[in-house]
């Protein structure tokens, strides 16, 4: 049954069998894992897991690709969820989720986002994004991709950049160069915010304007007093601040 790749929904569907290979090396499935798949697509990565796994879920938003899927496997060992991830509740599936998933580039940062708040029931998730969102993911301080995002998951989540995937390796072939990357969730007692809403407040309004320092971006937050107080010097601009600065200046206001 031929499939046409929908722009609406971002597909790139995985074609290159070495790929799929060292993903599923990287991911190192074993036969209880309980195993999510975000978009299976055309099942690439669906098929070598379920010759490993007892049993895996998936995610999928296109319906004619649900229906597909249901022809193709049997039900006792592939769970499908026509749904939008964006909008799944990921704890109606237990505890100690592995996810993975091949994120289109338009969704791919409110659905990080989204995950992060079921954190404490993951266990680890395998992504393959747009190198470039990968690279923000991973950022030091001081680098031109370190962002709002990189703060935001490099707290909740430690981060790997596994490996590159040329654009040749998918159909059709999108116009940039993707990356697999591990994300393991970070222990309860490293998460040290005392109000997670305002440390997002914080981070973001720091963000807002990247060639503005601190003193201009936090002025309706920290006085110059404060900052002396944070030992946090306020001509920095906010790229300049490490995660545990942001926790700081969250924890001092709360």
């Amino acid at each position: 049954m031929h499939h046409t790749p929908r722009k609406r929904f971002g597909q790139n569907f995985l074609i290159d069998a070495s790929v799929i290979a060292e993903i599923i090396e990287e991911i190192a499935p074993r036969h209880p894992d309980r195993l999510i798949e975000i978009g299976p697509g055309l099942g690439a990565l669906t098929r070598p897991l379920l010759q490993i796994l007892n049993h895996l879920h998936a995610i999928e938003i296109d319906r004619d690709i649900v229906e597909r899927l249901r022809q193709e496997f049997n039900p006792e060992q592939l769970t499908i969820h026509s749904a939008d991830a964006l909008k799944f509740d990921f704890s109606t599936l237990g505890d100690q989720l592995r996810i993975i998933g091949n994120l289109p580039y338009n969704i791919s940062t409110p659905l990080l986002f989204h995950l992060s708040e079921f954190s404490e029931q993951i266990l680890d998730m395998h992504f393959m994004l747009q190198k470039e969102v990968v690279d923000r993911m991973v950022a030091v301080p001081s680098t031109p991709d370190y962002s709002r995002l990189s703060v935001m998951l490099q707290y909740r989540f430690d981060m790997e950049q596994v490996f590159n995937v040329p654009a040749n390796a998918f159909r059709p072939a999108p116009k940039v160069e993707s990356a697999i990357v591990r994300m393991n969730p970070r222990s309860r007692s490293q998460l040290t915010v005392l109000d997670d809403a305002l440390f997002a407040k914080i981070v973001s309004t720091a963000f807002s304007q990247r060639r503005k320092t601190l003193r201009n971006t936090l002025k309706h937050y920290l006085t110059q007093q404060d900052f002396a107080a944070l030992d946090i010097d306020s001509g920095l601009r906010a790229e300049n601040l490490a995660v545990e600065r942001f926790i700081a200046i969250a924890n001092f206001l709360t």
